[in-house]
């Protein structure tokens, strides 16, 4: 999209770019998640022009080949909307939300029927638990983006500093 940019993320479903400048003219409906202003996501169409000039800003290609949510059968709810989840904006293609872990309150064990993009607006650490009891901590710093993809089942806790994402659902 820039020349000699590198997206950091590039798969069937998206691409995404961490950004200060304004990138071309965007070949797929997007969604920029603005690092300078927490809790914030706006969605463009094909042809506008995403990111903003000295705004650090992560934008989410939406390809045409989107993998559509699986069926719940676990019996763990959906992993959201939950406590502590605020939405930001949902159409057709994703729903946004804007979430912030506790400090010492678990998430409740959930199942995620959807591929999402986190990015990162904090830095600290969260501890995943499976329903095997099997848990891992992966550190996060503030402006990571993650693709996780749809069939996980887990909760998760606060294990230090903060923790701060919005949260990309692809449908």
């Amino acid at each position: 999209m820039t020349q000699g940019a590198v997206p950091i993320v590039d798969n069937e479903q998206v691409k995404v770019w961490d950004t200060a400048v304004p990138l071309p003219p965007s070949p797929h409906d997007f969604v920029m998640v603005s690092l300078s202003r927490k809790g914030t996501a706006a969605f463009g169409h094909q042809g506008d022009i995403p990111g903003k000039t000295g705004s650090r800003t992560v934008v989410i290609e939406l390809k045409e080949l989107p993998a559509s949510p699986i069926a719940n059968d676990t019996g763990y709810p959906l992993a959201f909307p939950r406590k502590h989840a605020r939405k930001l904006l949902e159409n057709g293609k994703v729903i946004v939300w804007d979430y912030v872990w506790q400090l010492g309150e678990s998430t409740p064990m959930h199942f995620h029927d959807k591929d999402a993009v986190v990015v990162f607006e904090a830095s600290g650490a969260l501890k995943a638990t499976t329903p095997d009891d099997k848990s891992a901590v992966t550190e996060i710093n503030f402006g990571d983006v993650r693709f996780n993809p749809r069939g996980r089942i887990h909760k998760e806790i606060l294990a230090k500093g903060e923790a701060h994402a919005v949260i990309t659902e692809l449908k």
